[in-house]
């Protein structure tokens, strides 16, 4: 078996987002030209479950209000990935990031989380099924 590299789940990601994997409230706004949009909660739990770390939220402002939260991780020796940052228009700005424990069970998104979380897998291959958490399992750090 070939091993993954970051690039690779970077691009089975990227290749899985869609309307239906994007926060719903906020579903009319996605468009396939910022495929980012709206996906950062669910793709740093996805991000989670292949590669555990932490999860970070910052909010994001627009004229100095909050207006949202935006979700990252970091790995291990402080290494960020942030696969949504792209989505935001220059007069949102993305502050602060604290660490944020995963949550025992997803109730808000599971439903484009599977789907993303489902996607990515089957885009990796299955390499990572056997590696990859459970759906909605707790991390160990």
């Amino acid at each position: 078996m070939t091993p993954l590299l970051l690039t690779d789940i970077e691009c089975a990601v990227r290749g899985s987002w869609s309307a239906e994997t994007c926060t719903p409230e906020f579903r009319s706004r996605w468009t396939p030209g910022n495929p980012a949009r709206d996906q950062s909660g669910v793709t740093a739990m996805v991000l989670n479950d292949l590669l555990g770390g932490e999860l970070i939220r910052g909010e994001v402002h627009v004229e100095g209000r909050r207006v949202d939260y935006h979700w990252w991780n970091r790995l291990g020796m402080g290494l960020e990935i942030d696969l949504t940052r792209e989505q935001f228009a220059p007069e949102e700005i993305v502050t602060g990031g604290v660490a944020v424990p995963r949550p025992p069970e997803i109730r808000r998104l599971r439903a484009e989380y599977e789907l993303l979380r489902r996607r990515v897998l089957e885009a990796l291959g299955g390499q990572w099924t056997s590696a990859a958490r459970p759906a909605g399992a707790q991390s160990s750090e």
